[in-house]
């Protein structure tokens, strides 16, 4: 008897990425390291990282997805990969590349943006205190 295989489910903020059915097995990325889904598996969830997810459907070859930072969860055979940006692709070099220059640059340019928003919250703050007090 064949166990049950797993529907793979890829959502970005405004669309379904991918539906992927009959998946055999999943390795995603999180900070603690890389891990590997298989039908079996208990339920779960993880943190993903920037990077490559790696999944191979009945008979295929492997699929590679270079995915922004995410959850990942597994509940019974379905498993859900919810992330804010994602690029499917054969050649691991230039995801790898696209990883690097496209998701991990958009997290410098939020740090830089949310360093930018707290000093002037903070700079809000202290004029609203200064005007009280006036």
């Amino acid at each position: 008897m064949q166990p049950t295989l797993m529907t793979l489910k890829i959502l970005l903020p405004f669309r379904i990425f991918a539906v992927q059915k009959a998946v055999t097995r999943i390795v995603a990325e999180t900070r603690e390291g890389a891990f590997g889904l298989l039908p079996q598996r208990l339920d779960c969830v993880a943190a993903l990282e920037p990077g490559i997810l790696i999944y191979e459907s009945n008979g295929d070859d492997e699929m590679y997805v270079a995915l922004d930072e995410g959850v990942l969860v597994k509940s019974g055979q379905e498993v859900l990969v919810s992330v804010r940006n994602a690029i499917a692709g054969t050649d691991l070099r230039q995801l790898r590349e696209a990883v690097e220059d496209e998701f991990l640059t958009l997290d410098e340019h939020e740090q830089s943006l949310r360093s930018v928003m707290a000093k002037l919250e903070s700079s809000f703050v202290r004029r609203f205190a200064d005007f009280r007090h006036d």
